[in-house]
């Protein structure tokens, strides 16, 4: 007769469970973990699972809930507090670290996942499952609503799908790190030896977002010059020929157009205009909308200032400033 010890407890027995669909989760992702898999690392059968969860589903959504609801508390908390305090003065520093700031909190606690916290919001975010991605787009709503909303006030010259897909790209690449396993290891190859702490660490990140997030829009001559980009490995694709070999062909007729539009300034210009129309995706249309009204901005410093600025290129040492009110609680 099997004897129960004392440690393994109904409590006991449930967190066990969790912690091993979230180590498999991180390694392997949803689709390729199974309830076996669970139940043999967590030492426990499988009416265990069914007892305490019921199905596969709604172990993965307690799993993902215990470690996400407690993060977008701690976000939301920070970024009322920083809402009452700036107002409209904002900025998107203080939404990306009201962001950052709790998860890399979270992160450095091994009650609530420590290290591994970090790679379990990278893959959250990365997983290909429509599973996950539908339940963190319905969980947590109303926390992404109040993020975007706080991001349209500190960029308000962004229109509302150019910041949606620049958000959505910002923060694909940055759970797509997290989600690595060699974080580490990058980290303290990048930074030769050296510690690296919180402040310097969420410097350097926001200071990469913040640069992405305020570029300003491609204007029409921006367009043209990635138009013929595609245009040109479009035709070396359809010749049969790539690398240098399409180039070496295509140098000649492109200086010889080069020359004609020198000599011929103004029959050339309706050309030039025509290439965003001829090659733009579904995607750029607001880009391109953006240009032909003449919204496009010119290219702006990270403080909002012109790009010839003289106090422009402060970079880390700016954003290090910035952030380090934020990790001691100052505006």
């Amino acid at each position: 007769m099997a004897v129960r010890t004392t440690g393994r407890h109904a409590g006991d027995t449930k967190s066990r469970i969790l912690d091993a669909a979230e180590t498999l989760f991180i390694d392997c992702g949803y689709e390729a973990m199974s309830l076996r898999q669970i139940t043999s690392r967590a030492e426990v059968n499988l009416a265990a699972v069914n007892y305490h969860f019921g199905s596969k589903e709604s172990l993965i959504h307690s799993m993902l809930s215990r470690r996400l609801d407690r993060l977008n508390q701690e976000r939301l908390k920070l970024l009322d507090r920083f809402d009452a305090l700036l107002g409209e003065r904002l900025t998107c520093e203080h939404v990306l670290g009201a962001m950052f700031i709790p998860a890399l909190r979270l992160s450095r606690d091994p009650r609530v996942g420590g290290k591994a916290f970090l790679r379990l919001l990278g893959r959250a975010y990365t997983d290909p499952s429509a599973f996950i991605r539908d339940f963190l787009n319905a969980h947590y709503e109303s926390v992404a609503v109040r993020f975007f909303s706080a991001f349209q006030r500190a960029l308000p010259h962004l229109p509302r799908e150019e910041l949606g897909w620049r958000l959505h790209f910002a923060i694909g690449a940055l759970s797509g790190v997290l989600a690595g396993s060699d974080t580490d290891s990058l980290l303290s190859e990048f930074s030769q030896g050296k510690s690296m702490d919180d402040l310097q660490l969420i410097a350097r990140l926001a200071s990469l977002m913040v640069a992405a997030l305020k570029a300003p829009l491609p204007d029409s001559s921006q367009l043209a010059t990635f138009a013929a980009v595609l245009g040109d490995a479009a035709d070396g694709n359809a010749d049969g020929l790539d690398g240098p070999a399409a180039c070496a062909q295509q140098g000649a007729p492109a200086a010889q157009e080069q020359e004609q539009q020198e000599q011929q300034p103004e029959q050339t210009q309706p050309h030039a205009q025509a290439h965003p129309q001829r090659h733009e995706g579904a995607n750029g249309t607001a880009l391109s909308q953006a240009a032909s009204n003449g919204t496009a901005q010119a290219p702006r410093s990270i403080d909002g200032d012109p790009a010839d600025d003289p106090t422009r290129g402060a970079g880390i040492e700016t954003a290090s400033a910035t952030f380090q009110h934020l990790l001691h609680g100052t505006a």
